[in-house]
């Protein structure tokens, strides 16, 4: 009787697909190990003293990761569910929020708020009232941000991409009735803005003729992910474009024009271990890439995970 048998490429929950299996791949190597239970992180960043910020989404912290590997807490404000961070021109430390649920158990009452650099002076960029779920954010080269609104489901296209000017405190919608949009970057001269759709699996590109501004035919879908689920993202310095899979333990790395050129892969991934990668940051004027994940399977805890980019990071504050 002829019977199915694993090969050694689809053990556990999330083997690589085989269309991703050949292209240039390396394995990320522990660099901190924050928490011994699985807690959620997102949102990393480098301020200007070299800290790699990041965020507690159910505890509501922003935390600190000294060059010296050193683990301190900014700030905290529990319920807040903070999903993203970026760091303004002038060092202002800027917190993307969910916000908490409403009776329904979904998330409609996101904030942006921004802190100074020691983790005080709170203040509110996007307040809940405007009724975004706020994912993550990217600053472009004038100090306005584009944010992901990630409500909606993968048959309800509630969420989007906006985009907050620096002299203004109105959001213009930039790419709208997205699947639950989560992550956000820009290339290295603010000419194309890419975007992840959690739950419908796609990369969305659209070139940028201004700020917020798409021409006709500008936008386009150049890649359907396989298994879930399409995370935070950042870009290097050649346009790169580094894609957190989470539940797949992996980064996903696609050229400029959104084709894949390489992976990142969490150890332990193929037994299930760290499956919960989320997001990334690459150090500016460096290769050195730095992702945070999580162990709900085999008690590893919760991780900072280091390997090497194709290229540096964007400059300190253009694109944090």
């Amino acid at each position: 009787m002829n019977t199915l048998c694993h090969s050694g490429a689809t053990c556990g929950l999330a083997p690589i697909p085989a269309s991703e299996r050949d292209i240039v791949s390396v394995t990320a190597e522990p660099f901190f190990q924050v928490a011994e239970g699985p807690l959620p992180l997102e949102g990393p960043a480098f301020d200007r003293l070299g800290n790699l910020l990041f965020v507690d989404i159910y505890g509501g912290r922003v935390l600190c990761l000294s060059p010296e590997r050193r683990l301190t807490t900014l700030y905290s404000e529990p319920g807040q569910n903070p999903s993203g961070l970026a760091v303004h021109k002038d060092g202002r430390i800027f917190v993307a929020a969910v916000g908490p649920r409403n009776s329904q158990g979904l998330f409609d009452a996101g904030t942006v708020f921004a802190l100074d650099p020691g983790g005080g002076g709170r203040q509110t960029v996007v307040p809940p009232s405007a009724g975004h779920a706020v994912n993550d954010l990217v600053f472009d080269r004038q100090g306005g941000f584009y944010m992901t609104d990630f409500r909606g489901s993968s048959t309800r296209p509630l969420g989007g991409v906006y985009y907050m000017p620096p002299d203004s405190s109105t959001l213009r919608p930039v790419l709208p009735d997205l699947c639950g949009a989560n992550g956000v970057a820009l290339g290295p001269d603010d000419g194309v803005l890419w975007a992840t759709e959690f739950s419908a699996c796609r990369l969305h590109r659209a070139e940028l003729s201004a700020p917020a501004t798409i021409p006709h035919t500008g936008t386009s879908i150049p890649y359907h992910f396989i298994g879930p689920g399409p995370d935070s993202m950042r870009t290097d310095s050649q346009g790169n474009v580094y894609v957190a899979l989470n539940r797949q333990g992996r980064v996903l790395v696609f050229s400029p024009y959104g084709i894949p050129i390489g992976q990142i892969l969490l150890p332990g991934r193929e037994k299930n271990h760290f499956l919960r990668c989320t997001s990334l940051a690459l150090m500016p004027g460096s290769r050195d890439l730095f992702i945070v994940a999580r162990d709900e399977v085999g008690g590893g805890g919760a991780m900072v995970f280091k390997a090497g980019g194709f290229a540096d990071g964007l400059a300190m504050f253009s694109h944090q």
